[in-house]
């Protein structure tokens, strides 16, 4: 069981995390939906990195939990969209796209610190060095693997997630909104399942995850030479 100096540290580690990959992704919704014609997620003040216009207390607080969890959904009027299938599926696919994109990124300023040291540029002479190049690690790790995981997280086909939007402009009308009358229902079951069971749900992430990150992690390893 983790003392609550280890919860201390996770809740200072994961709160920058959550500021950034949570709004990032919501705004990755806006903006693409924004240059598709569609207004509406800017008129109501969501085309902004700002934390407090996205952020869902429930959702942020099963971050903590189970290592999973979403903003408030931005809002979205297919009906500007041009080609609305298309629109729907650029859409819906810009938030998780956003989430790799930093993990990436993450993972690219990690891979330059860990080669800064291997070659001394960064030299480690005390233990308060050491202390930051640990903390700076563990931010670095922890970031990468949130955002894969809420990338994953997301593309799961059950409503209000991205994946369930998605499904949506594949299956015939007609069938979604069939579908559509149970929405409410497959969310509330989705949400017990978070809720009461999340090493299970983190199991199924990881085993998408795990593979998302080895990839990253081979790639940064042949641009930088580690």
């Amino acid at each position: 069981m983790k003392s609550i100096l280890d919860i201390l540290a996770d809740v200072i580690i994961m709160i920058p995390i959550l500021l950034i990959a949570l709004p990032f992704h919501e705004y990755a919704h806006a903006y693409v939906a924004y240059k598709l014609g569609d207004p509406t997620a800017k008129n109501m003040g969501r085309l902004t990195l700002n934390p407090l216009k996205h952020l869902d207390l429930f959702g942020t607080l099963m971050m903590f939990v189970a290592r999973v969890g979403w903003a408030r959904p931005v809002p979205v009027n297919s009906g500007y969209f041009k080609d609305r299938r298309k629109g729907i599926i650029l859409v819906s696919l810009a938030g998780p796209m956003s989430n790799l994109l930093l993990a990436f990124a993450f993972m690219l300023v990690w891979g330059i610190m860990v080669k800064l040291l291997v070659i001394e540029v960064i030299p480690i002479r005390s233990e308060t060095m050491v202390t930051v190049i640990t903390w700076l690690q563990v931010f670095f790790q922890v970031s990468i693997l949130v955002n894969i995981s809420l990338a994953v997280f997301n593309m799961i086909p059950v409503p209000p997630l991205d994946g369930s939007r998605l499904i949506s402009s594949f299956i015939p009308e007609e069938s979604y909104y069939r579908f559509a009358r149970y929405e409410q229902f497959i969310g509330l079951g989705f949400l017990a399942l978070v809720i009461f069971a999340p090493n299970a749900l983190s199991s199924v992430i990881r085993f998408f995850a795990d593979p998302i990150y080895n990839s990253m992690l081979t790639v940064t390893s042949l641009i930088l030479g580690l």
